[in-house]
């Protein structure tokens, strides 16, 4: 990690500025943003981070500095991008897009860059397929949003170096995040397929007729969701005894969902154009002043869960 000075954030789109931000929090690194398109980077960061100064969880001398150590260029053949020691890419949620960004910047990097994909699904064995050197390239998942879930999957490719993965580890954590190793590329890394697979069972219960959409996420929010951060699952599983656990699957997985396939109504609601936020209707109702409420809310209780704001 003592070698990694120079970071280039591909993308500069939502999550591309919130790592910039996240990244320039150490001040050994000087962050470079890179995006086809002109974009205001340093506005964009500070919208995104003004929950945070009214708050008090940085001044705005903090976030001058960090500002400071932020630059952006559209010009692919810019300094920002060949002095770079390590990639981090946010661009848009397509492989063939991704494969090609990386061929580029191949190209224009030296051989011992380190190359991070940011994808919340796609394989970084996949992404990387046709690169030369592909030991040094992992996934990197941040959870959006960015600059507040503390969270960073590090993925291995099946080509990763271990050293490779550590470096992106300790560069993450001087950076102030908790970076988790996934050892193997799998389809939703780590968390996402616990996240996934409770939306499953959650939606199950839904289409059965056994609870409303509203009394599920009630249900959620007010219950195990409370004791989550504290008391995760596994550490949950030693508390209560693997034996004890053992007997409570014994009597209720044969129940659970178990469909490989994406649940009839969520396709019905798709298919009827109810997807949620965007349309004001999926499995609940939303009006616009709901839908806000729940977006700004979330940056709230996040805010106050982190730093006690």
């Amino acid at each position: 990690m003592k070698d990694i000075k120079y970071i280039l954030i591909c993308g500069a789109g939502m999550m591309g500025k919130n790592i910039a931000y996240v990244m320039a929090s150490n001040p050994n690194f000087e962050v470079g943003v890179y995006d086809l398109y002109p974009t205001d980077v340093e506005a964009g960061i500070r919208n995104n981070t003004k929950q945070l100064l009214e708050k008090g969880v940085i001044t705005a001398e903090e976030l001058e500095r960090r500002l400071s150590r932020i630059s952006f260029t559209t010009d692919l053949d810019s300094e920002l991008v060949s002095r770079a020691d390590l990639v981090i890419e946010a661009v848009f949620e397509d492989m063939q897009i991704k494969r090609d960004t990386f061929a580029k910047l191949e190209e224009r990097c030296r051989p011992d860059t380190i190359f991070c994909t940011n994808s919340s699904v796609m394989s970084p064995s996949e992404i990387s397929r046709d690169l030369k050197y592909r030991e040094r390239f992992v996934g990197t998942h941040f959870w959006n949003p960015g600059h507040l879930i503390p969270l960073v999957e590090v993925i291995k490719s099946d080509a990763s170096s271990d050293e490779v993965a550590q470096t992106v580890m300790d560069v993450l954590a001087s950076a102030g995040k908790e970076p988790v190793l996934c050892k193997k590329d799998v389809p939703g890394f780590i968390a996402n397929r616990m996240q996934h697979a409770l939306w499953r069972e959650a939606i199950s219960i839904v289409e059965r007729g056994i609870a409303d959409a509203a009394t599920v996420d009630k249900a959620v929010k007010y219950s195990f969701g409370l004791r989550l951060p504290q008391l995760a699952p596994m550490e949950n599983a030693d508390m209560v005894g693997t034996d004890l656990t053992y007997n409570i699957h014994d009597y209720i997985l044969k129940d659970l969902e178990d469909s490989h396939e994406p649940s009839p109504l969520l396709k019905q609601l798709r298919d009827e154009g109810k997807i949620g936020f965007k349309t004001g209707e999926g499995f609940q109702k939303w009006t616009p002043e709901q839908i806000k409420a729940s977006n700004e809310g979330l940056n709230e209780y996040l805010i106050r869960m982190l730093y006690g704001k």
